[in-house]
């Protein structure tokens, strides 16, 4: 079983390695980029290891699907579903896995709730959200604001606006295989 973890754990870090060559959808960082800032800014509040290993993978679903469906020029279709079911599969937990899922629902939850918010996503996150159906409605949002993980997900869609940057040092990535080797072996 260790062994699994282990492969399971290369796996995944070898997916993030390979994503350091792709741009992140409109900005000027890679995916692995954005990936450590986000994780780095989780760290960075003393988050626990679950939710510091969500932000590290909450865009994952880009990464795994070559032949997914595409939002023309701005990334996968469903992402957060792809990323979370890949993750799932892995060994990770339900709330690694609830959080990544609900991170695309964050956006569109914070863009009902605080058009501040809206004013300050970036061009590539506007038109990520036409593609995820806009801002919620209503019910979406009281729907929304019952989910375990409600403020979990909050926090890492916080840290993925966060983690567009261009000047700063974060961890490099081979410093999370301990944790997620730890995670993995918990969850098996």
């Amino acid at each position: 079983m260790q062994q699994s973890v282990q492969a399971n754990a290369d796996l995944v870090l070898s997916v993030l390695e390979a994503s350091d060559h792709s741009e992140y959808i409109g900005e000027p960082i890679s995916q692995l980029e954005h990936a450590l800032q986000a994780a780095h800014f989780a760290r960075r509040t003393a988050a626990d290891a679950e939710l510091i290993l969500a932000a590290l993978l909450h865009d994952v679903g880009h990464l795994i699907a070559a032949d997914a469906p595409r939002m023309e020029g701005l990334g996968t279709i469903n992402h957060e579903g792809l990323g979370a079911a890949w993750l799932a599969g892995l060994g990770f937990s339900r709330r690694v896995c609830d959080i990544v899922k609900g991170h695309v629902a964050a956006k569109r939850y914070l863009c009902y709730r605080k058009v501040a918010y809206f004013n300050r996503l970036s061009d590539a996150s506007r038109g990520t959200l036409e593609w995820q159906g806009g801002p919620m409605s209503q019910l979406e949002a009281q729907s929304f604001e019952q989910q375990p993980c409600f403020k979990d997900i909050l926090a890492v869609r916080q840290w993925d606006e966060m983690a567009k940057r261009t000047d700063i040092t974060v961890a490099r990535l081979s410093e999370y295989r301990a944790m997620i080797i730890d995670h993995l072996s918990r969850e098996a």
